[in-house]
């Protein structure tokens, strides 16, 4: 797979334009031109491009890339140099999508939580600049706050941090992962009851509660490793088709998933979630 159309499309199936972000979203570190391996990761940190180059993968595809506004100019020196150094090297493209792969309504982060509690006819939530990045959505049947408390422990592998509002039913929920702190206040803009990021301040504890909305945080990563895993099962699934590739599979005998060790090979490109 040629690795500029890899990219447009992903740009593409992620509707980049609509997004403006703290970082760039696509290509962050160029490597080979041809793509055959390809590595998943919430983060581009010291231990997935390390992961990444164990594998001898030819790209990355991550959440959180390495460039961000709110660091601006830094030196490629010391940690920073220890994740920027092995990928050039090594020539592995790093691919980041952020608020992309935050709001897309198949593939981010919100919505595979919101299918994956149960969540029905989900619509955006949490506008940021012209793009939502969030989603939220009704149940079939109320939940009382500890059921869904313990159905997000389930789903996120996560303690769950529970700002408890007065009423105990909850028939709607918005969700948006991440360190989404504060965009909880716009529930009441639309009476719904509970809100799902990954942190929450103190103020926001208090503040959620007394105005009637139960707040749900599940930890920053915990609540965004489900949009890497969607672009590995569905979204590359479909680009490679798109694409006409064949299904020979070179077997790979390396395929981490924390420090679960497997293989998932789609078409002749073989990916790997870190």
């Amino acid at each position: 797979m040629n690795r500029n159309v890899l990219v447009n499309d992903l740009n593409n199936l992620l509707n980049i334009t609509q997004f403006s972000d703290y970082g760039p979203n696509g290509l962050q570190v160029e490597g080979s031109s041809e793509i055959k391996k390809i590595a998943f990761a919430v983060s581009a940190t010291k231990d997935s491009v390390e992961k990444a180059v164990a594998l001898k993968v030819d790209a990355l595809i991550v959440h959180h890339g390495l460039f961000w506004k709110f660091h601006g100019p830094r030196p490629i020196t010391k940690a920073f140099y220890k994740r920027i150094a092995p990928l050039i090297k090594n020539d592995i493209n790093l691919i980041g999508y952020h608020l992309p792969l935050d709001g897309h309504i198949r593939y981010g982060n919100a919505a595979s939580i919101a299918q994956r509690l149960g969540l029905k006819n989900l619509s955006g939530f949490g506008e940021y600049k012209g793009a939502t990045t969030g989603v939220w959505g009704k149940f079939e049947k109320e939940l009382t706050s500890e059921e869904l408390k313990n159905k997000l422990e389930e789903v996120l592998n996560h303690s769950i941090i529970h700002s408890k509002a007065d009423s105990n039913l909850i028939e709607s929920l918005a969700i948006i992962t991440g360190g989404a702190n504060s965009q909880w206040k716009e529930c009441l803009d639309y009476e719904i009851d509970a809100y799902v990021t990954g942190e929450i301040s103190e103020h926001d504890w208090h503040e959620a509660k007394e105005s009637g909305v139960h707040y749900f945080a599940g930890g920053h990563n915990a609540t965004e490793q489900f949009g890497v895993q969607e672009l590995l099962k569905s979204g590359l699934k479909l680009i490679v088709s798109k694409q006409g590739i064949d299904d020979a599979v070179k077997p790979c005998p390396k395929f981490y998933t924390n420090t679960a060790i497997t293989k998932m090979p789609i078409n002749s490109v073989l990916l790997h979630l870190l």
